[in-house]
């Protein structure tokens, strides 16, 4: 079961979650197996959902990207991966920034409460605008879809 949590300690996208005006929201879900984070990250970036996703920028903004794209991403040999790019990574943790710099993604993992277990993080942001006035139209439209 996935769940809303608070962003743990160390998270990178608690740069964020401190900033006046900005959008955060943290995720969380716990797996009764080991998970590596590269095989945590090339899944969650090769769901069907995001393939979808992939498409849409593949067919509006010329940014095709591949699972082969998703899995150099996951391991660190690509630093770009469809319309987003690396703004940070550590041994367990991804944060990627889009095109325009309005939206992060975040994907961390971690031991789970039991052994054997592996705990799964993911979150966003939608930074406000650069003159103050907020996230803007559309971002506050499509926060009701993003968080379904």
């Amino acid at each position: 079961m996935v769940t809303v949590a608070p962003l743990p300690a160390g998270a990178l996208l608690s740069r964020y979650a401190d900033q006046s005006g900005c959008y955060t929201d943290c995720f969380t879900t716990e797996l009764a197996h080991n998970v590596t984070f590269p095989a945590y990250v090339t899944a969650f970036y090769t769901t069907a959902l995001f393939r979808l996703e992939r498409l849409i920028l593949r067919l509006t903004l010329r940014r095709p990207s591949s699972d082969a794209d998703a899995a150099a991403l996951a391991i660190g040999t690509a630093d770009t991966f469809a319309a987003w790019s690396v703004e940070d990574r550590g041994a367990n943790q991804l944060l990627l920034c889009d095109l325009a710099g309005r939206t992060r993604s975040w994907l961390m993992t971690a031991p789970g409460n039991t052994p054997d277990t592996t705990q799964l993080w993911f979150g966003s942001a939608v930074v406000a605008r650069s003159d103050g006035s907020g996230l803007g139209p559309p971002f506050t439209l499509l926060l009701g879809f993003h968080k379904l």
